[in-house]
């Protein structure tokens, strides 16, 4: 006979239902213009309710201008966004009471303490978070009586976030929210946008940092020249390198001058169980899929060049490498 015991609780089964079941965030055919540049061409983005998207791409790529069509900040040439089932641009405004926003940057009033500004942002709408819980969460409690141009910029960070949360949004606009914060307090922002999700908020985020976007990202979506190039799982858009590893190595000639040049991309990707080859300043970044061929092969090839390598490394293969291997650029870079 069959065993109920394996069958997830009732309330699970509910959860999953209600993120799978609905989409906080659609955007389609989103087009946006700047005289003759065309900044966005064609987007379409969904979100489902309590997942983190992360969206990832060059400096120039569309990303703020696509964040800030679906905030409502920019109107569309062409598509439309509908949040929580609300089309932007309609006669019904509530979606806006509904959303958090954190800008990329934020020129918050320099002469008002953190306490005033928070009160300031929750007398804006009909219901806010209490005041104390929200300097608890974004950890600035002890600054509370501090002006905004006697903190620092990773604490200006944490209060445009409390700014963002100060009135319990179901959906969270995030634009480089740890862009300049130390290691410490981005790991806090971290903290405080998974606690956001946990509760059942929606998030959307663009950041510089492959190691934030695949912590909190439960999809990725990469964007470049306007359009999405590449979008799922951390996991699958990983796996679409298909690489077991990559290696990087700088090769320099006997009298230790940089030699990279000296290895044509022809006779590298020659080589068994080699993939894709970039070129980074000196740095040969192989794509690999049999390291061990690979490897093999490749110090046959150096010893054939009389070449040698101070620095050869694999690692598994990130988000970063699939980001240099689309764009040809560094996530890191912009």
């Amino acid at each position: 006979g069959t065993s109920s015991a394996s069958a997830p609780p009732a309330a699970v089964m509910a959860t999953t239902q209600a993120r799978n079941g609905a989409v906080a965030v659609r955007a389609r055919g989103l087009v946006k213009r700047y005289g003759q540049l065309v900044s966005v061409a064609g987007i379409d983005l969904e979100v489902e309710r309590g997942t983190c998207l992360g969206l990832l791409g060059p400096n120039g790529a569309g990303k703020t201008t696509t964040i800030e069509m679906l905030e409502g900040l920019k109107r569309p040439d062409q598509g439309h966004v509908a949040i929580l089932g609300q089309e932007w641009g309609g006669s019904d405004r509530s979606s806006g009471v509904r959303i958090g926003v954190q800008l990329q940057e934020t020129d918050l009033l320099a002469k008002l303490t953190v306490v005033e500004t928070l009160r300031m942002f929750a007398s804006f709408y009909p219901a806010s978070r209490p005041l104390e819980e929200l300097l608890a969460l974004v950890g600035l409690g002890e600054k509370r009586r501090a002006r905004v141009d006697a903190l620092s910029g990773g604490q200006k960070q944490r209060l445009a976030l409390g700014c963002a949360l100060v009135n319990h949004p179901e959906v969270l606009f995030l634009d480089e929210p740890t862009t300049g914060l130390d290691p410490q307090a981005r790991r806090h922002v971290w903290e405080v946008i998974e606690q956001f999700k946990e509760g059942g908020g929606t998030a959307l985020l663009t950041t510089h940092y492959m190691e934030e976007a695949e912590r909190l990202s439960d999809r990725v979506v990469i964007v470049d020249h306007g359009r999405v190039i590449c979008e799922g799982t951390p996991r699958e858009v990983i796996d679409s390198l298909g690489a077991e590893n990559i290696v990087e190595l700088r090769p320099h000639d006997c009298e230790g001058r940089p030699a990279a040049t000296r290895l044509e991309d022809s006779a590298l990707r020659d080589l068994p169980g080699v993939g894709e080859v970039a070129r980074d300043e000196g740095t040969l970044r192989l794509t690999v899929d049999d390291t061990q061929a690979a490897l093999g092969a490749l110090l046959t090839l150096l010893r054939e060049r009389e070449l040698v390598v101070e620095d050869l490394r694999t690692h598994r293969p990130t988000l970063e490498d699939v980001f240099v291997a689309l764009t040809g650029k560094h996530l890191r870079d912009g």
